[in-house]
């Protein structure tokens, strides 16, 4: 998936980005909220964490000029403003979740898995398309019938996760490349093929259709 980071502090951004990378999101990184406004006109992202405390435009009004946009994304605002104010003008602007700095890294992916199922309509917090079954707090995937669940790496996770969601849908290569990799990321010549082949080696070729010239599919039960 892909994460818009809006955040000033430069140390902060870093540590929050490679957090996030590490756990298989594709994040990009803006210190602005001018920047942040010209980052989602030119690319979609499935959710955004906000600082509010943003230089040329404050937090709150880049926040309201995306929702008065019909911009839908999932927003979480991430900020050290802890008074009730704060809050509530945050959540009913338009936030999707608010959390105060500082926060343990643990509970803010729990955060974002949880807006995410909102997000998708999907209230189980393991995505799964009746077959295949995975669970973001272990990078584990549970196939139907077999009682052992299969470990996966974050990359290998990230793919079979956007397939699920999107079940039934082809997603060429390009667009898994859009969900593994932010901006100044090196993208490695044939990445998604290659994480293809291992996650079918994994958990069996007939869970990953490949339609040839056009991209990979998971079955729709």
């Amino acid at each position: 998936m892909r994460i818009l980071l809006v955040e000033d502090d430069k140390m902060i951004a870093h540590t929050l980005s490679g957090s996030l990378k590490d756990v298989g999101y594709a994040v990009d990184w803006v210190n602005t909220g001018k920047l942040a406004l010209s980052a989602t006109a030119a690319q979609a992202y499935d959710l955004i964490l906000l600082d509010l405390g943003l230089p040329e435009k404050d937090g709150l009004h880049v926040l309201a000029q995306w929702r008065s946009e019909n911009n839908t994304t999932p927003i979480i605002i991430l900020t050290a403003r802890d008074d009730i104010h704060s809050r509530l003008a945050g959540l009913d602007g338009g936030a999707d979740d608010y959390l105060v700095k500082p926060f343990d890294l643990s509970e803010l992916h729990a955060r974002m898995r949880a807006v995410l199922r909102r997000k998708s309509g999907n209230a189980t917090p393991k995505p799964s398309n009746g077959i295949l079954t995975l669970d973001p707090t272990t990078y584990q995937v549970q196939i139907a019938g077999q009682p052992e669940s299969i470990l996966l790496s974050n990359k290998e996770f990230a793919i079979l996760n956007a397939l699920i969601l999107r079940a039934g849908i082809i997603h060429s290569r390009a667009e898994l490349e859009d969900k593994l990799y932010g901006w100044g990321d090196e993208v490695e010549s044939n990445a998604v093929d290659y994480l293809i082949h291992a996650l079918r080696k994994k958990i069996g070729k007939e869970h990953i259709k490949n339609v040839r010239g056009v991209g990979w599919l998971v079955s729709k039960e």
